[in-house]
């Protein structure tokens, strides 16, 4: 990618890296490039709840209206509700204003075209060439500047497409809910107790600057000791954006992103729903999520790290399920994106339809150990470890050693001089071992 758009949209301290004076030229340009061909282009506007969210709404709600376009504002709502509601309200695309599980004073925009997708790479570049160069060709004066449009009812609309994607209700089952002082903090307890669950709900008080603070699905902890203080069947924690989904058991063990997909897989698999029989998850998926599938005849596709190539691979080969351990994860034939409420609510279909607990639908996978180190490179090519003989030959000696029970990983940065290097195996401390000297190597030899 280019200078302005990392893997998930455009992000930056809020007043220093991303101004209202980007936000205007975003606005703008994804007018051009999303709305071309459109004589008045409609674009939903959502936020989160940071404190710099009204800021660079306004600047983009000038934008699109000096571009000709209408903004739709729909508030403070999830970022898979624009998704969403783009398509409902017939839109031309959709804008969010977040920086998903970062602090408070980051803030972020990304794009979602008409069909409620994110821009693939050659759309988002697009974008990017006419902020950077300061040609969007829009001439827009007097009657023909688009208008800014309140749009009330958007968390209701939401509300009611989550409710239609389950059977029945939650009669009975006792759940807790982190909204992370975030996008979740109305829709979350809304859907969970209008489909009959018991719902406690904790971090849902935003102020503009507690989002994700020691909350959400980056600090499940106190999520975990609520579940177990009231002795409830689970506990559900989404981040500020409300895009992810980390789950705690009743005994309050954390439930990654690659659990979920293992335990809504069998669901899935059984309706005869999983499509192709295959999962897509990221080369970072745990091996256990590997293994648990082929126990149950099937497989996982790997794809690059972020949700956005997860999407893609599953549109291109027509998957219905996928995500990352990170809790981004993807129901590709409910909603177009990464849904953390939508995903809550496919793991407590989950646990319905199969009359267990989370804790034995998880026992189905073991969690290899996983062991992460960074080495610092030459920044000029990140990517020469591939080529020194020497490195390759120690990647392919502690393969040998894991003896087709654990694996290494090693990627490049994309925003630092690093190359990140995981080993996943079944002895820590072997791993950590290996993973230090292999950085050592690279670092002595690539710096």
């Amino acid at each position: 990618m280019g200078k302005l758009f990392g893997t998930d949209g455009v992000r930056g301290i809020a007043n220093e890296e991303l101004t209202s004076d980007l936000a205007f030229k975003l606005a703008r340009a994804g007018a051009a490039v999303l709305g071309s061909g459109v004589k008045r282009p409609k674009f939903v506007l959502g936020t989160d709840t940071r404190l710099s969210s009204d800021m660079l709404e306004s600047a983009m709600v000038a934008g699109l209206c000096s571009a000709g376009s209408d903004a739709v504002l729909v508030g403070v709502v999830p970022t898979p509700a624009v998704a969403y509601l783009i398509r409902h309200l017939g839109a031309d695309g959709g804008i969010v204003i977040s920086a998903s599980h970062n602090p408070a004073q980051y803030n972020g925009i990304k794009f979602f075209d008409r069909r409620g997708y994110k821009l693939d790479d050659h759309l988002e570049e697009a974008v990017e060439k006419i902020v950077l160069e300061g040609a969007d060709g829009l001439s827009c004066t007097g009657v023909n500047l688009g208008r800014k449009i309140n749009e009330t009812k958007g968390v209701r609309y939401y509300a009611d497409f989550l409710k239609g994607t389950v059977s029945g209700n939650f009669e009975g089952m006792r759940v807790a809910v982190d909204c992370a002082n975030g996008a979740a903090f109305k829709v979350a307890p809304l859907v969970l107790e209008e489909l009959g669950a018991e719902v406690s709900v904790i971090n849902d008080c935003p102020d503009g600057l507690n989002i994700n603070v020691e909350c959400g699905s980056t600090h499940p902890e106190g999520l975990a000791s609520l579940v177990k203080e009231k002795g409830l069947d689970l506990g559900l924690a989404f981040d500020g954006d409300a895009d992810r989904l980390i789950a705690v058991d009743h005994r309050g063990e954390i439930i990654d992103g690659d659990y979920i997909m293992a335990v809504c897989a069998q669901r899935l698999k059984a309706q005869g729903k999983l499509s192709k029989d295959t999962v897509a998850a990221t080369v970072m998926s745990n091996l256990g999520l590997h293994r648990a599938l082929e126990k149950i005849g099937c497989r996982v596709e790997e794809t690059k790290v972020g949700d956005k190539y997860v999407l893609q691979r599953m549109m291109e080969k027509g998957y219905s399920l996928g995500g990352e351990q990170s809790g981004h994860v993807i129901f590709l034939d409910l909603n177009t994106t990464g849904d953390g409420l939508l995903t809550a609510l496919q793991l407590l279909e989950t646990i319905k339809y199969f009359g267990k607990s989370l804790s034995e639908l998880c026992s189905t996978m073991q969690k290899y150990p996983q062991v992460l180190v960074n080495a610092r490179v030459r920044s000029t090519d990140k990517e020469a470890y591939r080529r020194d003989p020497v490195i390759c030959a120690e990647i392919e000696r502690i393969q040998d050693q894991l003896k087709g029970s654990g694996r290494v990983l090693i990627r490049p940065s994309g925003t630092e001089p690093l190359v990140r290097i995981m080993l996943e195996g079944q002895d820590t401390g072997q791993l950590r071992q290996y993973a230090e000297n292999l950085a050592k190597l690279i670092e002595t030899r690539l710096s």
